[in-house]
């Protein structure tokens, strides 16, 4: 429940100084930097990369770090749902890449095209071989838009097609879409795939918000919003699944699972899924949030660093030991972020609990040691339910919640959770990003 106005603006004024607070506490005795010659290349400059990268120059004393990626852009991929359903504008979720680079680090600015775990090296989109003398793989996902049969990117916006993930563009342009949905009302479909998400809640978030918006614009009686998923389910963490499901029951969204989504005609806003069955069912549409299937980028999928067998390797997912982030197979090769193939993962929250991991093992490989930290799979999702009011979900690997703010319950929707979300999470990114905690 949301508290009262005088309730409110106390939790804001407490809220707001948390950040400046947090700066004034001592920070602990900073450990005596390692002096090494080694060459660390990492390939992607997301939050995983970014932050590995910082964390491995306050730690290291001589470290020669490259980054590989031509990104100039850096965006807060969080905040696509909160541009994509009018919350923020979508200024809010862009920076410069080059801000947060650590002092002394290589940038190639190019795409990694091969990788050479066998020589140690990496390709470029642009033919130069980097030899390395570790490697961490930060590389994201690819987001598999081709699997669904007259999909066009291009379109997001117009033609009451929306899809959050595929950048900043398109957030802002899935808003244009939702607002113009919301004045009219009508039929909204609300798509899910099969294959592991990052930010598997954006999906829920964006189904939340939208009945809101209708509920807002006054146009909820004559709208109906369905929810089409792939899986058997909405959620994977059967506790979360199980309640976001009887929240939905009681604000009428419906719900149909194992239906998924395989075609779009955008100009005649049809949409085709497919059943368990095989069975083939065409629906109309007025509004469509398309939640593309995911897998590793190519030059991941198809170099010998993917799973070779297994649930992971459909989708060419990187080799690594849930626990320690090691390559398996590479004893000197790392997995931070998206592209690792784990039970979980797949948040900046994961990131933020993960690289920490990486580093401290990727230090001590350097100092001759054996890799000794153990990460958790520690996922959380601020999930907004309405406007003003969300619940933080945390869990682990085994589906486990996990809470750790007392003043939280993980499944009851509060407001200070929504201000988490709108007001504090970016800040913790960034900090995150910078290497800082």
């Amino acid at each position: 429940m949301q508290p009262p106005d005088a309730g409110r603006r106390r939790w804001l004024a407490a809220a707001a100084g948390l950040p400046a607070a947090a700066a004034l506490v001592p920070r602990p005795a900073t450990a005596a930097r390692i002096p090494t010659r080694a060459h660390v290349v990492i390939a992607g400059s997301g939050l995983g990369g970014i932050a590995v990268a910082n964390r491995l120059s306050a730690a290291l004393d001589g470290v020669r770090i490259t980054i590989v990626d031509r990104k100039e852009e850096h965006n807060y991929q969080p905040g696509y749902t909160l541009v994509a359903t009018g919350v923020w504008p979508v200024s809010k979720v862009r920076d410069r890449n080059a801000d947060f680079h650590p002092e002394g680090v290589e940038w190639v600015r190019d795409m990694v095209a091969e990788f050479d775990p066998a020589s140690n090296s990496v390709v470029t989109a642009g033919g130069q071989r980097i030899g390395y003398d570790y490697l961490v793989v930060a590389t994201g996902v690819h987001l598999d838009y081709a699997q669904i049969e007259g999909m066009d990117v291009a379109a997001i916006g117009r033609h009451g097609l929306a899809s959050v993930y595929n950048g900043p563009q398109a957030a802002e342009a899935t808003w244009g879409a939702m607002r113009e949905f919301a004045e009219r009302g009508g039929e909204a479909l609300m798509t899910l795939p099969a294959t592991p998400l990052k930010c598997a809640g954006a999906p829920l978030k964006t189904t939340f918000m939208l009945r809101d918006r209708l509920r807002q614009a006054g146009t909820l009686e004559r709208s109906r919003v369905s929810f089409m998923s792939a899986p058997k389910n909405v959620f994977g963490v059967k506790p979360v699944n199980d309640n976001v499901l009887e929240r939905w029951q009681q604000l009428g969204i419906g719900v149909e699972t194992e239906q998924k989504l395989v075609a779009v005609d955008i100009g005649a806003r049809r949409a085709s899924f497919v059943g368990a069955d095989g069975s083939r069912a065409e629906r109309g549409y007025d509004f469509l949030h398309v939640v593309p299937p995911m897998r590793a980028p190519d030059v991941v999928r198809h170099s010998d660093l993917a799973w070779k067998d297994g649930p992971f390797a459909a989708g060419g997912w990187l080799e690594v030991d849930k626990t320690t982030l090691r390559h398996r197979r590479y004893a000197n090769v790392f997995g931070v972020g998206d592209i690792n193939g784990t039970p979980r993962g797949k948040t900046a929250a994961t990131v933020k609990k993960s690289a920490p991991v990486v580093v401290h093992n990727l230090v001590q490989l350097i100092a001759g040691a054996e890799p000794d930290a153990a990460f958790d799979g520690y996922t959380s999702c601020p999930l907004i339910t309405r406007e003003g009011s969300a619940m933080l979900i945390e869990f682990d690997y085994e589906g486990r919640l996990t809470p750790s703010l007392p003043m939280i319950e993980p499944l009851q929707d509060s407001y200070f959770a929504w201000l988490m979300k709108v007001r504090l999470l970016k800040p913790a990114y960034l900090s995150v990003l910078k290497g800082r905690v």
